[in-house]
């Protein structure tokens, strides 16, 4: 393990162990809109900004927008 992934010593052991992997993943899965985009089209849609401008252009064009 490197040095910046100890556990810090001001959090007791107790509370690590006492933890449960994945408790609130399916709930935030169900709660959340994140899309994640391949690799490739990263560079055409670098961020949220364009992700939506393309999605907004694609919408208005086969009038799914008014």
């Amino acid at each position: 393990m490197r040095n910046d992934q100890e556990i810090r010593p001001e959090y007791p052991a107790e509370l690590i162990k006492s933890g449960t992997r994945g408790k609130y993943a399916r709930r935030y899965r169900e709660g959340t809109n994140i899309v994640l985009i391949d690799p490739e089209l990263n560079k055409l849609f670098p961020n949220a900004e364009a992700v939506n401008r393309a999605l907004r252009e694609y919408a208005k064009e086969r009038k799914m927008l008014t």
